[in-house]
């Protein structure tokens, strides 16, 4: 009867332990765990005496290894994970394909240094290059970041 026992806490422990694998953070889990697989090896070595403690030991031992390197491998998730590539961007035209450098447009918020400007019928994110720029100001594109214009103000 002994044995059952201590097989259903090994057992417990380790299905404990494999949750704390699949789901971390789960500190009750491996608290759990580790105080069914204790309290497995304890028991052991009280009611069976040393070598069935020690063997005890070394079913646990020997099953968290293999558990850990089971769960760790990086093939064991490849079935359970999303596999979909993102493609998609912010704007599918690059910026420098839609303002040519040089282009003038208006400030349309105070760019502090950031802001939007228009040029055309288009709103643009910008951001001034040196200075902050007052609202309907006359700017010129001189470079891009990113998806975000670089501007001048306009000396008239």
């Amino acid at each position: 009867m002994m044995v059952l026992w201590i097989s259903l806490l090994i057992f417990l422990g380790l299905l404990l332990f494999v949750a704390e694998l699949v789901l971390p953070g789960i500190t009750i889990a491996a608290a759990g765990s580790f105080c069914c697989l204790v309290g497995a090896a304890a028991w052991a070595f009280a009611g069976g005496g040393m070598q069935t403690g020690w063997i005890a030991v070394g079913v646990i031992v020997g099953l968290l290894v293999v558990l850990t390197a089971l769960f760790l491998r990086p093939r064991t998730w490849n079935r359970v994970t999303l596999k979909t590539r993102i493609e998609s961007q912010v704007q599918p035209v690059g910026i420098e394909e839609q303002v040519a450098m040089g282009t003038r447009g208006t400030t349309l918020t105070r760019l502090a240094p950031m802001g939007n400007i228009r040029i055309g019928e288009r709103i643009f994110e910008a951001k001034s290059l040196d200075s902050y720029i007052d609202p309907k100001r006359a700017v010129s594109v001189v470079g891009y970041d990113n998806a975000c214009l670089i501007v001048r103000p306009v000396e008239d």
